[in-house]
């Protein structure tokens, strides 16, 4: 993706000042679910054997809250959850407490295809310490409503941390459904959802479906206004690893009325996005890191 291309607009979605930062406070070790915000989906750097490269894991955490984020969210889909065995779980997690150092909320994926192994990395991951879980659908199995809502009660029950459901339909086979959210919003740690489905009318039924307390984020980056304008708390999102700042304009911009300001960040956000159709999911995102050091 070298090839001579001119790269100066993407060098300039990572330089520059940092926005204001508005950072979710961490209260008795749980993430206060008031605030939402830009929470970057970060990537897994690996060394060429395929073994945890956690020193380069510590310098993207620090480009990204350079960038004014409100909390970091490993072992997502672009952190290759699914490429990882639990003891490199264990190792991301704890990289991850020690380079944030309190600094912002930590968000850690524990999601699986069965109920108990996503219950042991639950488990695994509030004994590490972090802020909150975030649990994506089953994959390959296709359970109906009643033993999707099992699944997820069961894991809630296992946890006193707050749990962010996490739906993505296209890579999982398996959609969480508005009625189904709605029941799942009331159970008490239950405290939000990342909506991948790419689809704002979906996403819009949330927000209407659930209490204000329960927060709703965008999981498509292109979508980040759309559902800030719908009562959305903000964006777990793919392009936080390269340019944060953007993300972080889009939302201090709309969080001070500055519509205009919103709207201009979010399309040069889509040039970015747009670039996922280059190669292979998640490598481009690894892409653009290399290119920008």
């Amino acid at each position: 993706m070298h090839g001579g291309a001119d790269t100066g607009w993407l060098v300039d979605f990572v330089t520059g000042p940092a926005y204001t930062t508005r950072r979710n406070p961490i209260q008795g070790g749980h993430m206060d679910t008031g605030q939402g915000g830009i929470i970057p989906a970060l990537v897994t750097p690996f060394n060429t054997d395929e073994s945890l490269n956690l020193e380069v894991l510590g310098r993207l955490i620090e480009h990204v809250l350079a960038g004014g984020v409100h909390g970091v969210f490993v072992l997502g889909s672009q952190g290759e959850y699914f490429a990882l065995e639990s003891e490199e779980k264990r190792k991301v997690i704890e990289a991850t407490l020690n380079a944030v150092r309190g600094r912002v909320a930590i968000y850690a994926g524990t999601g699986a295809t069965t109920t108990r192994e996503a219950i042991a990395l639950t488990r695994m991951a509030e004994s590490a310490g972090v802020d909150a879980v975030s649990v994506i659908t089953p994959t390959f199995i296709t359970p109906d409503e009643e033993e999707m809502y099992e699944h997820y009660r069961a894991i809630a029950a296992s946890t006193r941390l707050p749990v962010l459901l996490y739906t993505n339909p296209a890579r999982t086979g398996n959609r969480l459904s508005i009625d189904l959210v709605a029941r799942l919003a009331a159970i008490d740690n239950i405290a939000g959802i990342k909506d991948s489905s790419g689809d704002l009318a979906t996403t819009a039924a949330y927000i209407n479906a659930t209490p204000p307390s329960f927060q709703v984020f965008a999981g498509r980056d292109t979508l980040i206004l759309g559902t800030l304008l719908y009562g959305g708390a903000g964006s777990v999102a793919a392009t936080g690893n390269v340019a944060p700042r953007l993300l972080v304009k889009i939302y201090d911009s709309w969080r001070s009325g500055d519509l205009d300001g919103a709207r201009n960040a979010q399309a040069q956000l889509a040039r970015l996005r747009d670039t996922f159709s280059l190669g292979t999911f998640p490598a481009v995102i690894k892409e653009a890191l290399g290119m920008i050091g």
